[in-house]
């Protein structure tokens, strides 16, 4: 099951049990605009590396602080499905090594399919060029464009079912470059310019993303991703690490850097289950499955054919599936503040037998009709951190 549809149907579970009481001790469940999301991506069947990375996103102008006019301008521009800021080397072909990039994609079928490259250059180029002094004024950038490049479609997009706004098919990018700098030093203006105090002193995996802006090997992206009535804004860090020998076992926090992961303080106000999670998917050539595991299995029930939660306020894992050529682990922490390296540790072997969730099955919840739209937002921002970095892998 693609990586947008089970969080899609994941947070629609969340809407329908958002009206019930799970115990007498357990508090209301509420949703916030700010998440916090650490990811580790295992990919042994396109690119035989592991990326770890950490997305911090909001939909609320109030907890990502544009300048006043430019999120309206960007969603205003025709066609812009991203804009996106990065260090990561090699942003698109032909790009320097060394340069950081702004990228303004857009999206134009009809543009595409007129196969006329210098019509394709100009029209691009003239709306990257409408935005770009507004972008350079905002972050403090002195960026100067480059080229127009054609995204190809890529099968990993595929894979993961993140093919779209940023990560890209058939999409157009306008490339901007200036000078690199390290990802400590763009994290810290990034988050110096976005985050208000209440988010940027909470801790929580911003903690954790800033020390992974220690490493010479990570990358800092700064995405802006405009919808009808909102944008998504999202801060993600992200560290790779080749495959050399055969994985038997993973865990998160070994390769964030830390020995344990906090929430964010910020949701310390209420019970806000969502907003606080950590995947881990493996994508293999070969059948694998997950033979054992730190923490506990989170109770789950069965809907229309897939695995959900049927208790927020329960820590603990959630696989689905726990085995086969593409596995999706998701760590709930219920209403917990901090997981472990213990919590989160995860073995691998070969084969078809997964760990389930059956034996953990409670009988589901009865549910109150809700109005979904909002919670629809979760599956997306979730899913484009995950396309943020195919976006700039896949060229």
């Amino acid at each position: 099951m693609n990586l947008l549809k089970y969080i899609f149907i994941f947070s629609l579970v969340f809407s329908l049990l958002i009206f019930n009481l799970f115990s007498a001790y357990a508090q209301q469940t509420q949703l916030a605009t700010f998440h916090e999301v650490a990811q580790v991506l295992v990919d042994k069947k396109f690119q035989n590396q592991t990326t770890a990375f950490i997305t911090l996103s909001s939909t609320s102008p109030l907890e990502m602080r544009l300048p006043v006019g430019l999120d309206q301008k960007i969603r205003n521009s025709a066609n812009v499905t991203s804009v996106t800021i990065t260090n990561a080397q090699n942003c698109v072909l032909g790009v320097p090594k060394y340069d950081s990039c702004v990228l303004v994609t857009i999206q134009d079928e009809s543009l595409i399919e007129s196969y006329d490259i210098k019509k394709i250059q100009t029209q691009s180029k003239a709306i990257g060029d409408n935005l770009i002094g507004d972008i350079n004024n905002a972050f403090n950038l002195n960026s100067v464009f480059n080229n127009v490049y054609i995204n190809p479609k890529g099968e990993l997009s595929k894979s993961l079912g993140t093919s779209g706004a940023v990560s890209g098919n058939r999409t157009i990018s306008i490339v901007y470059t200036m000078s690199s700098s390290d990802s400590s030093y763009l994290f810290d203006s990034f988050t110096s310019i976005l985050l208000p105090p209440q988010i940027k002193d909470a801790g929580g995996f911003l903690d954790a993303a800033k020390k992974m802006t220690g490493d010479s090997n990570s990358s800092v992206t700064f995405s802006i991703i405009p919808r009808t009535d909102v944008s998504i804004y999202q801060i993600q860090v992200a560290k790779r690490f080749p495959i050399k020998n055969i994985i038997t076992t993973i865990n998160p926090l070994d390769l964030f850097g830390v020995d344990r992961i906090d929430r964010s303080k910020y949701f310390n106000a209420g019970f806000f289950p969502l907003n606080s999670i950590i995947e881990v998917t493996i994508l293999s050539n070969q059948p694998l499955n997950i033979t054992d595991h730190g923490g506990e299995l989170v109770p789950t029930e069965q809907k229309n054919g897939q695995t959900l939660p049927s208790d927020l306020t329960k820590t603990g894992w959630l696989f689905d599936p726990s085995s086969g050529q593409q596995i999706t682990a998701v760590y709930l922490f219920g209403t917990s503040f901090s997981a472990s390296k213990n919590d989160l540790t995860l073995t691998i072997g070969n084969g078809t037998s997964g760990i389930g969730n059956s034996t953990n099955v409670h009988p589901p919840s009865k549910s109150t009709t809700a109005d979904y739209s909002s919670y629809a937002l979760i599956g997306i921002i979730a899913a484009a951190g995950v396309a943020i970095y195919i976006f700039l892998r896949k060229r």
